[in-house]
C-alpha cells in the first residue's frame, strides 16, 4: 500500500539568522549617524551591518538566510561589535553558532561591584562572604569576612589578592591549620581560573612577582597542577575564638566568568553558635 505522508525534510530552523536579523532591525540608523530615507523596513540594512563588520554583504545575507557556511570567531566577534550586541547577547551568538559560549575576554576589575551585588554579600551576614577576580584580587567582601578572615580595607587595593597575601603575611600562615596543603590547594584553583577566563597576560606578570618573593610558590607553580576550588572545609585559628571549621562554597556572577563569589558557612552548629555571638559582641 502507497504510503502518501509527505516525507520531504523539513528545513531547520535557522536560529543564528533569526537572531541576527532580529538584532539588525532593533537598531537605529540615525544614532549610528546613517541617512534614514526611505526604508521597507525597520533598523538596519543588511549591507549596512555588513560594512560595520568589515565582511561581504553577499556572504552576511546568506548568513541571516542560513546558507552562509559556519563564520570564524572573528568574523562572528566582528558582527557582534557592529550590531552592539551586550556580553549576553554575544555569548548567545556564540552559542547559536558554534555550540559554545566565546572564548573568554579577561577584563580588568575596575568598578564592576554594584551595590546590588554588595548587598547579596551583605545579606549573610553571620557567614564571611567575598567577590574575587579571575587573578584572585578580591574585589568585595562583608562584615563578617572582615571578623572572622581578614580586614582587607587595611590594604592597599593593589595588595588584597589572595596569593600575595596567602605567600607574604605572617598571619594568614599562622591562622592556616595546614599552610602547605592550603597553598597548593590556592596555587592549583588559581590556575584553573584564570586561564578559563583569558587572563593569561596577567597570569604571567603575578606569576613572575610571586615566584621571585617566594620559593614555596615558584615550587607549587612549576608542579602544574589543577584543582577545582568550587567546593570544600577550611579550617582556621581565629585569634579570639581559636579553631574554626567553615565550609566554603563558590558561584560565577552571572555574565561575568571572571567573577566569583565565595561563602564560608560554619560546618557545625556548635561553630556557629561561637561565631554568633562573636559578631553579636563585636557589633555591640
Amino acid at each position: 500500500m502507497m504510503n502518501n505522508r509527505n516525507t520531504t525534510p523539513q528545513p531547520r530552523e535557522n536560529s543564528l539568522g533569526i537572531f541576527l536579523r532580529d538584532r539588525r532591525m532593533r537598531l537605529d540608523p540615525a544614532s549610528l549617524g546613517l541617512p534614514v530615507g526611505r526604508r521597507r523596513t525597520p533598523g538596519l540594512r543588511r549591507e549596512e551591518v555588513a560594512q560595520r563588520a568589515n565582511i561581504s554583504p553577499t556572504w552576511y545575507t546568506w548568513l541571516e538566510q542560513g546558507r552562509g557556511g559556519a563564520p570564524s570567531a572573528d568574523v562572528l566577534e566582528r558582527i557582534a561589535a557592529g550590531l552592539m550586541l551586550t556580553e549576553p547577547e554575544r555569548q548567545h551568538l556564540h552559542i547559536l553558532a558554534f555550540g559554545h559560549p566565546p572564548e573568554a575576554r579577561y577584563r580588568a576589575p575596575e568598578n564592576i561591584i554594584t551595590p546590588r551585588l554588595q548587598r547579596v554579600l551583605d545579606a549573610v551576614p553571620a557567614s564571611p562572604a567575598m567577590i574575587r577576580s579571575a587573578t584572585w584580587d578580591v574585589l568585595a567582601w562583608n562584615r563578617a569576612a572582615t571578623a572572622l578572615l581578614m580586614d582587607y580595607s587595611q590594604l592597599p587595593p593593589d595588595r588584597r589578592n589572595i596569593l600575595r597575601i596567602m605567600f607574604s603575611d605572617s598571619r594568614m600562615k599562622a591562622a592556616q591549620e595546614d599552610w602547605l596543603r592550603v597553598a597548593r590547594f590556592v596555587v592549583g584553583a588559581f590556575r584553573a581560573d584564570a586561564v578559563r577566563a583569558g587572563a593569561g597576560a596577567e597570569i604571567e606578570r603575578l606569576v613572575a612577582e610571586l615566584s621571585d618573593m617566594s620559593p614555596e610558590f615558584a615550587m607549587m607553580w612549576r608542579d602544574n597542577e589543577v584543582l577545582g576550588g568550587g567546593e570544600g572545609t577550611k579550617r582556621i585559628h581565629h585569634p579570639e575564638l581559636g579553631p574554626l571549621e567553615l565550609e566554603f562554597s563558590s558561584f560565577w556572577v552571572e555574565g561575568r566568568s571572571d567573577l566569583t563569589m565565595m561563602v564560608y558557612t560554619p560546618a557545625t552548629s556548635e561553630v556557629a553558635r561561637r561565631i554568633d555571638a562573636f559578631l553579636e559582641r563585636d557589633s555591640g
